[in-house]
């Protein structure tokens, strides 16, 4: 049996806690966290940001990746400290006690199922949007089936569907440019509000879902102490300016007006730019990555409610394992029909805000651990930041998150009076 491998952040000597084979390098690690990020958010979000704050979501877009850096750097530190599977789940249990612990998880299950809901809303509006919530349900069914008998995305595919989403929104980006039809008034920063930005922002942080999977790698890359931490700014950075590359080109051909109402927007706009042949290849482009995004979220999900099914915070039943598949098979399927659920009467801007509220309570768990290691700046900036976006949603996702989580914390006391 190899030696187990020590490695060190900043003073701290971490032990490692397995075998895993340490492969990746700075670039292996950057691809896999543009990967993460890059994604059906984009296709999507920046409707309800120009609802919330006009030409102002740009600016919105930049809060948001500064909050997701910090974000991310803080979920760093912590996966170096405790490299087991559950992320913020287990972050929140070791260093604030069970309850936050929990109160993560739960956050992550109901806000994940909500951004699970929001992608196959995505792929209904860019298939057949006169039929969007059918679609959407068709295919939550179609990849619960899939998950369940244990084929997952491989790293391969992700890359592909990485290189497509890539390509369609430069696409995009080049069309519009070379359109003639910009306005370069829509860019003005008119008209915008200090609530209105902030909303905005929380809700095109939807888009930087997945990039903390970077913190995941910490047994896998190699010298993770320097690794971990120059991947992260790297990739974040890059996909901020894929993000503000496509969000200036559709801001400056379709305005904020249209592009609030936009149910497709980035489609809308090549239309707009009178490349309307284009369109079809832009929403197989956001189909595409939506399903990816469907995919891994399902599968995500579905082993977080594994873990709290063995923990006793759900059902004891949602932790069988298969015994041919070797998959959380009931976690998998109950996962699979509250999503389709919500897929077939859901407002997609109402699960985006809903889940953007619930994954910024998830990563304020994880700022506020990362406090306690002794790190401050950066996890206060990001506990502020995470906190005060929650709060500055569309009412009703708040309201709607805010019961949610009550009923979280309903369910724990109760458990732990029996």
């Amino acid at each position: 049996m190899p030696t187990p491998v020590r490695i060190s952040l900043s003073g701290l000597t971490i032990p490692a806690v397995s075998n895993l084979q340490r492969r990746l390098g700075l670039t292996d690690a950057v691809i896999i966290g543009l990967g993460s990020m890059i994604g059906a958010g984009i296709f999507v979000a920046l409707t309800p940001a120009a609802a919330a704050a006009g030409s102002w979501l740009l600016v919105g877009l930049a809060i948001a990746g500064v909050v997701a850096y910090c974000n991310a750097m803080s979920s760093a530190w912590l996966a170096a400290r405790y490299p087991q599977s559950g992320g913020t789940y287990v972050y929140g249990r070791e260093r604030l006690g069970d309850f936050w612990g929990y109160l993560a998880g739960w956050s992550f299950v109901v806000g994940k199922s909500a951004s699970c809901a929001a992608m196959a809303l995505t792929v209904g509006f860019y298939v057949w949007p006169a039929y969007a919530h059918a679609i959407a349900v068709a295919a939550v069914a179609a990849l619960t089936a899939v998950n369940y008998r244990g084929i997952q995305k491989s790293a391969l595919l992700t890359r592909a569907i990485v290189a497509v989403v890539l390509a369609v929104l430069a696409a995009v980006v080049v069309v519009v440019a070379r359109s003639g039809r910009v306005d370069a008034a829509y860019l003005q920063l008119s008209g915008g509000t200090a609530l209105g930005v902030l909303q905005a922002a929380g809700l095109l942080f939807f888009a930087f879902a997945g990039y903390a999977r970077i913190a995941t790698l910490g047994e896998e890359v190699r010298d993770p102490s320097r690794t971990i931490p120059r991947a992260i700014p790297v990739a974040l950075g890059l996909a901020l300016v894929v993000y503000a590359a496509v969000a200036v080109s559709v801001l400056a051909i379709l305005g904020p007006d249209r592009l609030a109402t936009a149910a497709a927007p980035l489609a809308e706009a090549v239309r707009a730019a009178g490349a309307g042949g284009l369109e079809p290849v832009v929403r197989v482009g956001a189909t595409v990555a939506a399903l990816g995004s469907l995919l891994s979220l399902i599968l995500g999900v579905s082993r977080t409610t594994l873990a709290m099914a063995r923990d006793h915070h759900l059902p004891a039943g949602l932790a069988l394992v298969h015994p041919r598949f070797g998959v959380p098979h009931r976690a998998e399927v109950a996962v699979g029909v509250v999503v389709a659920a919500l897929a077939a009467v859901a407002d997609l801007r109402g699960v985006i805000g809903f889940s953007s509220f619930a994954i910024l309570v998830y990563y304020a768990v994880a700022n506020a651990s990362a406090w306690t290691l002794g790190r401050h700046l950066v996890p206060t900036i990001g506990l502020i930041g995470c906190v005060g976006l929650a709060v500055a949603l569309p009412p009703q996702a708040v309201v709607f998150g805010v019961a949610l989580l009550m009923l979280g914390a309903l369910t724990y006391v109760v458990r732990r009076l029996r």
